[in-house]
């Protein structure tokens, strides 16, 4: 990774926006609040602009209310008034979704800051190493391997926030010997890991509880093994429930905790379209099945949305898919 070329740009601008994908997670927002005060630790002028709203249980991390929420009106002119502009977290134009016209056409200097597999060619410099476990590492590695800034608290809890919960609380098979030497170093800094623990995983509203109530009366399993769970959450679940789409993060690792199960796959209905999550067991390659869908992310955790297509009818096709797929895979190893 070119990180001298990123603080020399870094070093040789004075405005950056910053952003991340559609409906971001602890990784995505904590990327950007670290280098948010990274720059501004450097006389920075730094806007951070998003095409969803914060999560109300990762909010703790922008307590002054510096992530403002895209309005075309409102930030047509911006995107071409600063010097630089930021991608974190995400390598596909097309997960910027309302403000992805305005990052395209905008002439100024375009940056990608991201561990995701697959990248798309649409930024001028592409900061990527697929092997970490987050984008708050590589912003870490950067900060560290260039000393551009010294890591205080404002940087160092929402880098904790991204490698935790990327890296599954510490035990997705990314959490290497490293990691936990990056962890330690971000607890000297200040991090208090029961608070960010706290604050991400144990802060719940009412009807997220009664969202994955349905959603585990939802569960089915496939497979000749029973080793395919799938979940389906419905809009008029979500309505009655009063939860979110936020709320659903995490309900499909639920999931993989069945034990004949080595691939889970959660559906959930939008307002337009719906949202694939797979995720899988040990070297079961469901980013494959993601990819042949326009979808993306890793080996063991991927995503795909579908905007043109019914979601009762798509779900058998992908049930299919994933059972050739699985059944292909362990024939291979047998």
């Amino acid at each position: 990774m070119n990180y001298q070329l990123l603080k020399k740009i870094i070093q040789e601008n004075n405005s950056f926006l910053l952003t991340t994908h559609v409906n971001p997670d602890a990784d995505a927002i904590g990327s950007e609040m670290a280098f948010y005060f990274l720059l501004k630790k450097l006389g920075k002028v730094v806007h951070i602009v998003n095409t969803s709203k914060t999560p109300y249980y990762l909010e703790f991390m922008d307590a002054a209310n510096v992530i403002q929420y895209f309005d075309e009106e409102k930030h047509k002119e911006l995107f071409n008034k600063v010097d630089i502009l930021i991608a974190l977290d995400f390598n596909r134009g097309q997960r910027m979704v309302r403000m992805e016209k305005a990052f395209r056409e905008s002439k100024k200097l375009k940056i990608c800051i991201d561990h995701h597999e697959d990248p798309e060619n649409f930024t001028d410099h592409l900061i990527s190493e697929t092997s970490f476990a987050a984008t708050g590492q590589i912003i870490y590695d950067f900060i560290k391997s260039t000393s551009i800034v010294e890591i205080n608290i404002p940087i160092a809890d929402p880098l904790y926030a991204a490698i935790m919960t990327d890296t599954g609380s510490f035990r997705f098979d990314r959490t290497t010997a490293e990691i936990h030497y990056i962890a330690a170093d971000l607890l000297n800094a200040g991090v208090k890991p029961n608070d960010v623990y706290t604050k991400i995983y144990d802060t719940s509203r009412i009807g997220k509880l009664k969202l994955l109530g349905d959603a585990i009366q939802s569960l089915k399993l496939y497979g000749d093994k029973d080793n395919i769970a799938v979940m389906v959450i419905t809009r008029d679940a979500m309505q009655r429930s009063g939860a979110d789409e936020a709320d659903t993060d995490g309900f499909v690792n639920l999931c993989l905790t069945i034990d004949s199960v080595q691939v889970a796959v959660k559906f959930l209905e939008l307002n337009e379209g719906f949202k694939v999550s797979l995720r899988s067991k040990g070297e079961i390659n469901v980013q494959k099945i993601a990819a042949e869908y326009g979808g993306g992310g890793h080996r063991n955790a991927c995503g795909i949305r579908i905007r043109d297509k019914e979601m009762s009818t798509f779900i058998p096709v992908l049930i299919e898919r994933v059972e050739k797929y699985l059944g292909k895979e362990l024939a291979r190893r047998n």
